[in-house]
């Protein structure tokens, strides 16, 4: 798929997703970046503004398979992964798997459910398989989960723990929308819900190869030192005392890379990686003195200070 192509797909994408997430430009774009990276988004935010719905709506263009899992306090790791069921008929244990066998995986609230059970995930989105009683399955292909959290203070929550936040390459809100949109958001559901009726316009075998191009998205050795200046900048900073991660430097990278084949570019510039550093990285740094649940605001806040005096490439 020729550069253009792969920009094209991802026009088509887009305005297919826009039919039903109204007014929400800049996540519609970041999922789609996040499909195009082949990794993972965390959309945090209060119940109800439509992060379901964009979930779905992404699911619904790809004509992908799509499951989704309502994360409780009860929800156990088999529960998403599968587990062994024995066969009378033929005397043998069969595995029988679960729903993180899809496409588009939407893992619903993901922080009302303890740490071991979010703990079923972590080998999901990093190798794109799942071992159970020792046997390792491969996942479809393209894999990526769209996790939903209610912001930490909401009774019932989980603080998610770092290793597990350190899979996302993305994490952002929604919002509420304009008064307008709204109105239309009313008109739009009258007779029920728009995003069951929207039709596909891409395969998953075309995420695939925009996937395969995003790799080949020049990064000039001088922005990978600007890059490697912003991680290393977060780990000698006062106010983490945890900076990025190489997983994350390299999910940072690979982002831009994304971000600039979504711009219509085959290179990256030094605006992808300011635009991308807060929802990138805001979430893998954990904060001085503060619970790591509840300081989303202020780390953001703080990581773009601290990016703001690094000398640019030019």
């Amino acid at each position: 798929m020729a550069q253009r192509s792969a920009f094209d797909t991802c026009q088509l994408l887009r305005d297919n997703i826009a039919k039903v997430v109204l007014g929400k430009d800049e996540l519609i774009d970041m999922l789609i970046l996040a499909a195009m990276a082949g990794e993972h988004v965390l959309l945090e935010d209060v119940p109800g503004v439509g992060k379901t719905l964009a979930a779905k709506a992404l699911a619904h263009s790809l004509d992908a398979k799509f499951s989704r899992l309502q994360f409780t306090p009860d929800l156990l790791p088999s529960d998403i992964t599968g587990s062994m069921i024995y066969r009378a008929a033929t005397g043998e244990f069969e595995f029988s798997k679960g729903p993180i066998f899809a496409n588009v995986v939407l893992a619903d609230e993901i922080n009302r459910a303890p740490p071991r059970t979010q703990s079923a995930l972590l080998e999901a989105m990093s190798e794109g398989q799942v071992t159970v009683d020792g046997v390792t399955h491969d996942l479809p292909k393209p894999f990526m989960v769209i996790a939903t959290q209610n912001p930490f203070e909401y009774e019932g929550t989980y603080a998610l723990p770092e290793s597990q936040l350190d899979r996302f390459l993305l994490r952002t809100s929604i919002g509420y929308p304009v008064r307008e949109i709204e109105r239309s958001v009313l008109s739009t559901h009258q007779a029920g819900e728009p995003v069951n009726d929207l039709q596909s316009v891409i395969t998953p075998a075309d995420i695939l190869s925009v996937q395969s191009e995003v790799g080949r998205v020049r990064f000039d050795e001088s922005l990978t030192d600007y890059l490697l200046d912003i991680v290393n900048a977060t780990r000698s900073h006062e106010a983490f005392q945890v900076g990025v991660s190489t997983r994350g430097a390299l999910s940072f990278y690979r982002g831009c890379q994304s971000l600039a084949l979504l711009r219509g570019r085959d290179y990256v510039v030094p605006d992808d990686l300011k635009m991308l550093a807060v929802p990138a990285l805001a979430h893998r740094v954990l904060p001085e003195g503060i619970f790591q649940g509840g300081s989303r605001t202020v780390v953001e806040q703080q990581l773009a200070d601290l990016i703001e005096p690094i000398p640019v490439p030019v």
